[in-house]
Parts: C-alpha cells; sequence; structure tokens
C-alpha cells in the first residue's frame, strides 16, 4: 500500500491533488507578477516626481539668479548716478568760483584806478581769497576722489558676493542632479533584485511541478 504524499489525506486523488497544487502554483505566480508589476509602477512615480520636483527647485534657483543679476544692474546705476550728480555738483561750484574770481578780478582794476592802497589790500585780500577758494576745489577734488573710490568699492562688493550667490545656487543644482542619479541607480538595483528574486521563484515553482509529476507517476507505477 502506498503512503499518501504530503498534505494528501489517505482517500484523497492523486491526480486531484496535483492538479489543486498546479493550480494554487499558478496562482501565486499570476499575484507575484501582478505585484512586482504594482511594485515597478510606483517606482516609476516617484522617480517622476522626484524628477518633477528637482526641475521646480532649479526654476527658483534661476528666478533667484535672475533677481539678484537685476538688483547687482540696479545698484550699479545708481552708483553711477551719484556719482554723476557729485561731478556735477562740483563742476557748477568750481565755475562759481571762477566767475567770483573773476568779478573780483574786475573789481579790483576799477579800484586801480581810485587808490593804490585800497588796491592794495584789494589785491591782498583777493589772493586770500583765491587761495581758500584754491583749497576748496582742492578738497572738492579729494572728496570727489574718495566718494569714486567708495562707490567702485561698494560695486566691487556686491559683485563678489553675487558670484558666491550663483556659486552656491551651481553647487546645490549639481548636488541635486547627483542625488537624482542616485535614485535611478537604486531603483534600477531594486528592480534587477525583483527580477532575480522572479526568476529564481518561477524556477522553484517549475522544479516543485516536476517533483510533484514525478510523484505523482510513481504512484500511478506503484498502483
Amino acid at each position: 500500500m502506498n503512503e499518501p504524499l504530503p498534505g494528501q489525506s489517505a482517500d484523497g486523488d492523486p491526480l486531484l491533488e496535483t492538479q489543486t497544487e498546479v493550480r494554487h502554483l499558478r496562482n501565486t505566480i499570476t499575484a507575484l507578477r501582478e505585484e512586482f508589476e504594482a511594485l515597478q509602477f510606483q517606482n516609476q512615480e516617484n522617480v517622476q516626481r522626484a524628477v518633477s520636483d528637482s526641475s521646480g527647485e532649479i526654476g527658483q534657483l534661476k528666478n533667484a539668479v535672475s533677481a539678484l543679476r537685476e538688483e547687482m544692474d540696479n545698484l550699479n546705476f545708481e552708483k553711477s548716478r551719484d556719482v554723476q550728480e557729485a561731478i556735477a555738483q562740483s563742476h557748477n561750484e568750481i565755475q562759481q568760483l571762477k566767475e567770483t574770481s573773476q568779478a573780483l578780478r574786475e573789481e579790483m582794476d576799477n579800484l586801480n584806478f581810485e587808490k593804490s592802497r585800497d588796491v592794495q589790500e584789494a589785491i591782498a585780500q583777493s589772493h586770500n581769497e583765491i587761495q581758500q577758494l584754491k583749497e576748496t576745489s582742492q578738497a572738492l577734488r579729494e572728496e570727489l576722489d574718495n566718494l569714486n573710490f567708495e562707490k567702485s568699492r561698494a560695486v566691487q562688493e556686491v559683485i563678489a558676493d553675487g558670484v558666491d550667490k550663483i556659486n552656491q545656487l551651481q553647487a546645490t543644482a549639481t548636488a541635486l542632479r547627483d542625488e537624482l542619479d542616485h535614485i535611478q541607480v537604486t531603483y534600477e538595483d531594486k528592480l534587477q533584485e525583483l527580477e532575480r528574486a522572479s526568476r529564481d521563484e518561477h524556477k522553484q515553482l517549475q522544479e516543485t511541478a516536476v517533483k510533484l509529476r514525478q510523484e505523482l507517476e510513481a504512484c500511478k507505477g506503484g498502483s
């Protein structure tokens, strides 16, 4: 008398048990395939979402760089305008000083016909005033030079700060690109692992089916 197979009742039909086992294996394979396809679809959605988020953040970085560039251009324009206004103001003051000096010279010529002593005093006074005017003009020129230097230094500092921020944005964009590449590699590795696992399980199911078929044939032969 033959011994019943594991999981088979003594009174059961071996062929029916084998067909049921094979049907169960097929259902298991179908369920595994559906689960694998769902996992593959979910991974694709995750990758697409990561790419979309990265694109949005890169767009924001580009907008920030554009805003910084516009701010730097506006600052350059304001600094240039301040310098031009200072130059115009200094030019007007120098022109006024020249006109005053000319008026004094004309007055001195007129007084020369009246009193020599008054003329000499006027000349001395005019000389002092001219000297003061020269000193004032020199001070204004030095102040203008200092202003030009300060404006130029401020512009250079703003440009350097803008370059640093652009470099930081470029570094951030590179890091995001590296992270995206890592996500893609990880997804491909997981996909390969799932494929290997599916192949191994399919192979085991085939081997089990072959073994069950051999046992069934052995049972038939023993009967």
